[in-house]
């Protein structure tokens, strides 16, 4: 079986996330970047299966800046097989239409049985991008999983909604996204780490893949301003003078709250 998983590097939580206010885009020099916890959890499952499955091939895809190539050689220290980077400075800021489309290219490109990503990264938060790469490919999406069975036919697992737990199951070739509720990645081996530098890493760009992101026949969101969040202000302060209640009151009338 052919498992492509999907990652991002994205600014590291735990540092400094800043939006550059020239371009609008994240500002990469801002703090470390680091491949997104999600991401690596989705590998995590498509390593769980091939640890009783040897004969499985796991392949990570990413669309991403070069200087990303030290973040998804973690990905192969942790035991994928590959990497399949796109790099494009004219994809630099693409919006999830574009972003959709060059990742199913790529997928098309390098084949697959099951396509395996998280439900949204940590920095764009862009839930749909799963849905819309299904929908590319023209192959079912079973999303946002709390748990995942993976066999030789399909895939099967359950999401929560708010009605309770639905138990989703598609046949491959197939597209899942899975939460934070999969259990954590497991950490590169020095084995891993030495092996992850001799394992191939296909570079491609959008010309590769036959796509135009200047292309104006085909929709794309566009950043129109970008501006800083302002400086938090004081709230207001009520003192209770034996009117607190009345003060109060018209506070949440005034703040269209009551």
């Amino acid at each position: 079986m052919k498992i492509v998983v999907l990652v991002k590097e994205v600014p590291d939580t735990y540092g400094d996330r800043k939006l550059d206010p020239e371009t609008g885009l994240a500002d990469r020099a801002a703090g470390e970047s680091v491949l997104d916890e999600i991401a690596e959890r989705s590998l995590e499952v498509a390593l769980a299966f091939a640890d009783s499955h040897p004969d499985t091939e796991i392949v990570l895809l990413s669309m991403a800046p070069e200087s990303a190539t030290t973040s998804l050689r973690k990905g192969l220290a942790m035991g994928a097989g590959s990497v399949v980077h796109v790099a494009d400075d004219r994809l630099a800021g693409a919006d999830l239409g574009l972003t959709a489309q060059v990742l199913a290219a790529a997928l098309q490109r390098t084949g697959f049985d099951l396509v395996i990503t998280g439900n949204l990264s940590t920095d764009g938060s862009g839930g749909v991008l799963p849905a819309m790469i299904a929908e590319h490919l023209g192959v079912p999406l079973a999303g946002a999983l709390t748990n995942v069975s993976i066999t030789d036919e399909g895939v099967s697992g359950e999401r929560v909604t708010d009605a309770g737990i639905a138990r989703v199951r598609a046949s491959l070739p197939a597209v899942i996204s899975i939460t934070e509720a999969l259990p954590d990645a497991r950490f590169p081996t020095f084995k891993g780490i030495m092996a992850a530098k001799k394992k191939p890493v296909t570079a491609l760009t959008a010309a590769d893949l036959d796509i135009d992101p200047d292309d104006l026949s085909v929709p794309r969101s566009i950043l129109l301003a970008v501006a800083q969040r302002p400086p938090r202000t004081a709230g207001t302060k009520i003192v209770d003078e034996g009117d607190a209640g009345r003060q109060l009151a018209e506070y949440l009338v005034q703040q269209k709250l009551a």
